[in-house]
């Protein structure tokens, strides 16, 4: 999709009308030039979608904001955009690091076997440890290391971030990649995941 122009609702400051269930799709990141637009990371792939998804939720120091996008484009590799409301330079310095949130019920259900990120943060993770030939015995025992706190993009694999929580076995925090050899089970009724990894990794 190219540069546009979105006709969307306008700006309002009512936290009461912000949708209860609430997806994360991004977030501003910092100001771009002198005429209030900002760069923005985007959590859908390609990022583009995101534009997709309206109208945008965006968490202020003040509270959450509907905002209406005017314009945006692809800059690099990366994304701009101009909010409405957002006027100059002073403007986009105040809403960096702002969230950008959309109604759940907009989007469309993931496929069988794939997942929304926001949904799989909050889960509890469980450790199966792999033998000596890299499979996880049998009868192992599983170990709960902690909950998932998000999941980042690289090069080559997404990456899984665990922190320990109550109850998790060590208070270290883990990066484990998203991988179909190590991913070994997900209950979205239970909020558990199940994996294949060594705790000295």
């Amino acid at each position: 999709m190219s540069s546009s122009e979105l006709n969307k609702p306008g700006t309002r400051d009512l936290d009461s009308a912000a949708p209860a269930d609430r997806m994360k799709v991004g977030e501003l990141r910092a100001a771009y030039g002198l005429q209030g637009w900002l760069w923005l990371y985007s959590d859908t792939d390609p990022i583009s979608n995101i534009f997709d998804y309206q109208p945008w939720w965006v968490e202020t120091r003040t509270g959450l904001r509907q905002m209406e996008v005017k314009r945006w484009r692809t800059q690099g590799k990366g994304l701009v955009v101009s909010l409405a409301g957002v006027l100059d330079r002073n403007g986009a310095d105040l809403m960096m690091g702002a969230t950008v949130w959309v109604d759940r019920n907009i989007l469309p259900a993931a496929p069988v076997n794939e997942y929304y990120w926001s949904d799989l943060v909050g889960l509890n993770v469980y450790v199966f440890e792999p033998n000596e030939t890299g499979a996880a015995a049998i009868d192992a025992e599983p170990v709960f290391i902690g909950a998932i706190h998000e999941l980042f993009e690289t090069g080559a694999n997404d990456v899984i971030v665990v922190r320990p929580v109550a109850g998790s076995i060590d208070q270290t925090e883990r990066l484990i990649p998203w991988h179909k050899d190590i991913i070994r089970h997900i209950d979205m009724a239970t909020r558990r995941m199940d994996v294949n990894w060594g705790m000295d990794y």
